[in-house]
């Protein structure tokens, strides 16, 4: 019955910190979206669009990576080290 209530508690944890980042994000844009403008409209070489796209292309591949490792994982979510995976 204590392992239900610490469940539902650190679920609870999870939730709002998820919600209070989420909130951050949303208003970190909010906030910034006038000086990228600036920047956007002051970037006479390309060089903001260019590292986007160096950071996008970088991230999928990323997520790319990580799909595959997670098809080939032998015991899948119940492996213990599935956290170790990066260091193989």
């Amino acid at each position: 019955m204590q392992t239900l209530a610490v469940d539902i508690a650190s679920t609870f944890v999870d939730d709002a910190a998820a919600l209070l980042s989420g909130s951050g994000r949303a208003l970190r844009r909010v906030v910034m979206a006038p000086i990228d403008r600036i920047a956007n409209a002051c970037d006479i070489a390309g060089v903001l669009a260019e590292r986007r796209a160096t950071f996008r292309m970088w991230r999928t591949s990323r997520a790319r990576a990580r799909h595959e490792r997670r098809h080939f994982s032998l015991l899948g979510r119940f492996n213990p080290f599935r956290h170790l995976a990066h260091l193989t």
